[in-house]
């Protein structure tokens, strides 16, 4: 299981989306223990990304929301940590 570090603009994000659909906080929850558990479990569809978000990654919320991510190691250990960069929607983060 890897460790999830949520940026100040994923919080950010993360709080804006659940706000404007509340039903989005419980989909995320699933999606985020998933991550940790997994990053490449086939309904996340994760994915890397190409061009201007060359070595950000993403994976799907539902149909129109995804969650941006890197992969970090963390310091002092040889374990790898997930960087939550940003939620939202297709248009919101590409």
């Amino acid at each position: 299981m890897k460790t999830l570090v949520w940026s100040a603009t994923f919080v950010r994000a993360f709080k804006r989306s659940t706000k404007r659909d509340p039903a989005l906080k419980e989909r995320a929850a699933d999606i985020l223990r998933q991550l940790a558990e997994d990053p490449f479990y086939h309904t996340l569809h994760s994915h890397k990304l190409k061009g201007e978000l060359s070595g950000v990654w993403a994976c799907t919320v539902d149909f129109d929301n995804r969650i941006l991510f890197e992969f970090a190691k963390k310091p002092n250990a040889n374990e790898e940590e997930i960087f939550l960069l940003t939620m939202g929607t297709h248009y919101e983060v590409y």
